[in-house]
């Protein structure tokens, strides 16, 4: 099983985590066409953690001198957990102020072969 992570990725895991469950349990190559047509900024993100597992696994020093093509890899997991959160103030009325919640999240994607 091969992974790659991005972490401290600058969108709240909410935003991404429907995206993970369209393409949990697809094949690398369909996962990367689903995620092409999306018009999310974390589809791009996510894209981009798919084609790093992929490229761990076509590796031959990671894989024991084998190069795995990548129509056999399968997303095997795909989490999006949270982050640190930047706490920022907002001013409002009568002097009050609305605290922010700036979110970050962490994001994994697990590929194996077949």
């Amino acid at each position: 099983m091969f992974s790659a992570t991005h972490r401290y990725a600058q969108i709240s895991p909410r935003k991404v985590r429907h995206l993970a469950t369209l393409v949990r349990g697809k094949f690398v190559d369909e996962a990367l066409e689903i995620l092409r047509y999306q018009p999310h900024r974390g589809a791009r993100m996510l894209e981009k953690v798919i084609r790093s597992a992929a490229a761990n696994a076509q590796d031959p020093e990671q894989n024991s001198g084998k190069v795995a093509r990548l129509t056999d890899l399968v997303v095997v997991d795909a989490r999006i957990d949270g982050g640190p959160m930047f706490k920022r103030i907002r001013p409002r009325a009568r002097g009050m102020a609305f605290g922010i919640k700036k979110r970050m999240s962490h994001i994994r994607v697990s590929v194996d072969e077949i």
